[in-house]
């Protein structure tokens, strides 16, 4: 992307935080049916969890600032199958974002207009936001950047005038609220108040998903942003919440809290603009997910973890094939369940809490595989690992309070991940595919000479990728480490070992003689050794690249040190595997 079109941070705030932000039209009554007039303080443990995630990523992309969020962490540090795990639960998270957003956004403008079929309104809108995101994502961050804005003001206006009507009416209600019996102990009510208000953070993930797309510093500045929000809007609206209304008339009411809230407080016409705002900031999150899931499933195309046509761009730069596909996706789960927003929210609580334990848990990774790797900011072994225990408890509290989320997840998860497990393992499922064609064709012999021929040229199309990795006369422990990672990972027989010297530089002796066993113990791997004089830097890659006709992200380099000039996001997409 060109960098005079990259986004600054106010445009890249309002994409993430359109979702982040549209969680308090819903979570702030959902955890006060759980917590009751504590629900403010699960949502304030909340914001204290979101702000030990904050270092969790600013220290992860920081390190790796690429797109990809916890994907991109874990194909760093760890196998191509585990980052494809977590892609896997990125991307649903990213379906049932869309979908429930697109549903609850028709759901509100209903209520302004009887006769609308809240269904075709549904698919009416994700089409809209697949075209707007088709046309440019700087396009989209403008229509973005118009709805956050008006939201915030939307919000100001309601506490404002929920505080006016506390000033003016006395703290009767207040105090009612406050004096009725929970039914179970404080503990517990805060407890799952707390498990439940964790999807009050969901969208915090997104601002990974297109950091490359973002202006140099300013992701960290959208995680700032996101948390400063959250903790100021969501236990704030629960609050106003029990002050304004009965608990009673708030479980009445949960489906459009804020909008019966800005009726009491300010009549009809606060109603109506809350639920226009209602309608803009859910459209919004839709937006979000198209955004987040365009750069993770990029990503994982050019890994080859998902097919290469998907690949192609317009003349806006936009990947509109897997803008597609990514819609066909979310209609289908739509129609499939209907619409039944407890089966997407199924989806939705698993899989998002599922993608921020994974994040922790690449942090981790990071810090122990890569701990040379330059880095913002530093996120201590004991937050991550408390960050970690709190996003594993709000699962197991969500599940603990609906287990039939559990088995509506898998119902999804299970296809997603074998169909992606197939497509890492195709090259065995090629092979696979002769030796059934040789048994089962004995007897046809001209159908079984032309299917061997065509499976045996897809398997040699997948083999003949060559894979670059620049060495720096590593040890042979370490290249012994290269060829275990690449055999395991990569469907290829062809694989470029780079040097680079100065002028003054010699390979070491025994170097060649290393290459020369590892080449004898990997018969199957065709390992062609090139010495080249120069200096290592991205205008280098980039010539290879092109010279050679090798994808950046399909050469490797060991972990740089604190020395290293430039940053991993400089040399193009370049992966590291040791």
């Amino acid at each position: 992307m060109n960098p005079a079109k990259k986004l600054n941070e106010l445009h890249a705030t309002a994409i993430c935080g359109n979702d982040i932000t549209s969680s308090c039209l819903y979570v702030s009554a959902l955890t006060i049916v759980y917590a009751g007039q504590y629900a403010w303080i699960a949502l304030l443990i909340v914001a204290g969890v979101l702000f030990l995630f904050r270092r969790i990523y600013g220290e992860v992309v920081g390190a790796l600032p690429l797109n990809g969020g916890a994907y991109n962490v874990l194909l760093n540090t760890t196998s191509k199958s585990n980052a494809s795990v977590a892609a896997c639960l990125t991307i649903l998270s990213y379906m049932a974002t869309a979908v429930i957003s697109a549903s609850e956004a028709m759901h509100y403008l209903h209520t302004l207009m009887h006769a609308l079929p809240v269904m075709l309104a549904t698919i009416g809108l994700l089409t809209f936001f697949l075209f707007l995101t088709i046309g440019g994502i700087s396009e989209s961050a403008v229509v973005a950047t118009v709805i956050f804005i008006f939201h915030l003001a939307s919000m100001a206006l309601l506490i404002g005038s929920a505080i006016w009507f506390v000033a003016v009416n006395g703290f009767e209600i207040t105090l009612a609220n406050f004096k009725m019996p929970l039914k179970g102990s404080i503990s517990s009510a805060i407890f799952f108040g707390f498990c439940a208000a964790m999807l009050g953070i969901s969208g915090f993930e997104s601002s990974a998903n297109f950091v490359e797309e973002q202006q140099p510093g300013v992701f960290r500045k959208t995680l700032r942003n996101m948390w400063l929000a959250v903790t100021i809007i969501n236990p704030l609206m629960a609050l106003v919440a029990i002050m304004v209304l009965s608990r009673v008339d708030v479980i009445q009411h949960q489906e459009a809290l804020l909008s019966h809230i800005g009726f009491n407080t300010g009549g009809q016409w606060l109603s109506t603009l809350i639920s226009i705002d209602a309608v803009l900031v859910l459209s919004g999150a839709v937006l979000t997910a198209y955004v987040g899931v365009g750069g993770l499933i990029k990503r994982m195309a050019l890994d080859r973890i998902l097919p290469q046509f998907t690949l192609k761009e317009n003349r806006r730069g936009s990947a509109y094939r897997i803008l597609f596909l990514f819609f066909a996706l979310c209609i289908s789960i739509l129609l499939v369940t209907d619409g039944d927003l407890g089966a997407l929210a199924g989806v939705y609580t698993i899989s998002f809490l599922a993608v921020m334990t994974y994040f922790g848990i690449g942090n981790f990774l990071l810090k122990m595989k890569r701990s040379s790797l330059p880095r913002p900011v530093y996120a201590s072994p004991f937050v991550v690992a408390v960050a970690i225990a709190a996003v594993v408890i709000a699962l197991y509290g969500n599940i603990k309070m609906h287990p039939e989320y559990l088995l509506v997840f898998l119902q999804y998860f299970v296809p997603a991940i074998v169909i992606i497990l197939l497509m890492l393992n195709r090259k065995e499922l090629l092979k696979m595919s002769l030796v059934v064609i040789d048994s089962f064709f004995d007897t046809i012999s001209e159908t079984a000479r032309v299917s061997r021929i065509r499976v045996n040229f897809l398997m040699n199309r997948l083999s003949k990728q060559q894979f670059v990795y620049f060495s720096k006369a590593d040890s042979i422990a370490s290249l012994n480490k290269v060829m275990m990672y690449v055999q395991e990972n990569e469907a290829t027989n062809l694989l470029k070992i780079v040097t680079i010297l100065k002028d003054d530089q010699e390979i070491p002796s025994g170097f060649l003689n290393d290459l020369a066993v590892l080449d004898r113990a990997y018969p199957e791997i065709n390992i062609e050794f090139v010495q080249l004089r120069g200096i290592f830097n991205p205008e280098l890659i980039a010539k290879l690249s092109a010279d050679w006709k090798v994808p950046i992200n399909f050469m490797f380099i060991a972990s740089p040190g604190n020395k290293f000039p430039y940053q991993v996001a400089e040399l193009g997409g370049v992966r590291l595997i040791i």
